[in-house]
């Protein structure tokens, strides 16, 4: 047993080391290995009930003329295959691109709940790509990251096959997948998250941003994320520590730490709850500083309104309308 009494200097220093990293060693309690189906479509619904005592799962009507392929491997990262869903006009070549990040706190929901919003995006002409990546049940912060970075350079590098003007991706999410997004946007110019050896050649980079309710900071006045007084929060198991043992890592992720001249144009579309949109408005502050693009718009709505069909075609239309702007269509 170590006796501290007993060690000279440098074994006393590597004791205290060594102690402090076990205390605050990155934890793997929410590696189950398993599906967390916490939240689903029919969640999102329930707790939209609570607010909104009419709401109901919305669901494209009368599309035409598109194609759907579902299922392509876009890379395996820890022996895991992922997928990723593409929705596509018919006899279009050239077509803009829009990929949806879905949501879920890091830890739960799937690529399909955004295949209607895509069914409408596709028959407006857009080719619109739904990945899958590792939740935090299976890999910790930056996996999720590295897999959204990875799957804009698979749709890159397939543009043709796919007939996509690979100048014109942009890329959405909801929620925790609008976090992402926007931290994908205001890492542009930086390789913190493209480290995959998938077609590590290619740019990752996205020219516009839409960011449906997801925060801009994790440590902030207005954010939420965190608390672990009642249960290990989404965040903290995302991360593997708690924002106070590692603030460093919260911080790195955060997209309002990551604002530069070089990021794309943003669109925010936001519920009545606020803390969904923590760091927005210090966000525009840094774009406007640097002459960057961005609209917010905030309907009287649960926060899972893109979902629900009061909202889910004022909400494409928003979209649409930024995508034309900003990518000049």
């Amino acid at each position: 047993m170590f006796n501290p009494f007993t060690m000279n200097k440098t074994t006393f220093l590597l004791f205290l080391l060594f102690s402090f990293q076990a205390i605050f060693a990155q934890s793997k309690k929410g590696l189950t290995y398993k599906p967390d189906t916490s939240f689903t479509k029919y969640q999102a619904v329930k707790w939209a009930l609570t607010q909104s005592p009419n709401a109901k799962l919305a669901i494209a009507k009368d599309i035409k003329n598109i194609t759907i392929k579902e299922n392509i491997k876009y890379t395996t990262e820890d022996g895991m295959d992922l997928m990723l869903d593409v929705f596509s006009p018919k006899n279009k070549k050239n077509a803009p691109c829009l990929i949806i990040i879905h949501g879920g706190g890091w830890r739960s929901g799937d690529r399909t709940h955004h295949h209607e919003m895509a069914k409408v995006l596709a028959s407006r002409g857009y080719v619109v790509v739904t990945p899958s990546y590792r939740l935090s049940t299976h890999a910790l912060y930056p996996a999720a990251m590295v897999d959204a970075k990875t799957a804009i350079r698979w749709t890159r590098a397939n543009a043709q096959s796919l007939g996509i003007n690979p100048k014109k991706i942009a890329l959405a999410g909801f929620s925790a997948g609008g976090q992402m997004a926007a931290l994908v946007g205001t890492t542009n110019d930086e390789k913190l998250y493209d480290k995959s050896e998938t077609l590590k050649n290619i740019s990752s980079k996205v020219a516009s941003v839409i960011d449906l309710d997801g925060i801009l900071a994790y440590i902030h006045p207005e954010s939420g994320e965190g608390d672990d007084s009642r249960n290990i929060s989404a965040a903290t198991y995302y991360f593997g520590f708690s924002k106070t043992e590692k603030p460093e890592l919260w911080h790195e992720a955060s997209a309002l730490n990551h604002v530069s001249a070089g990021d794309p144009p943003i669109l925010f579309i936001n519920s009545s709850q606020e803390r969904m949109h923590a760091g927005r408005e210090d966000f525009i502050k840094k774009l406007n500083g640097f002459g960057i693009y961005s609209e917010v718009h905030t309907f009287n709505a649960p926060h899972t309104f893109c979902m629900l069909d009061e909202w889910f075609l004022p909400t494409i239309d928003l979209m649409d309308k930024f995508l034309i702007k900003t990518l000049k269509l």
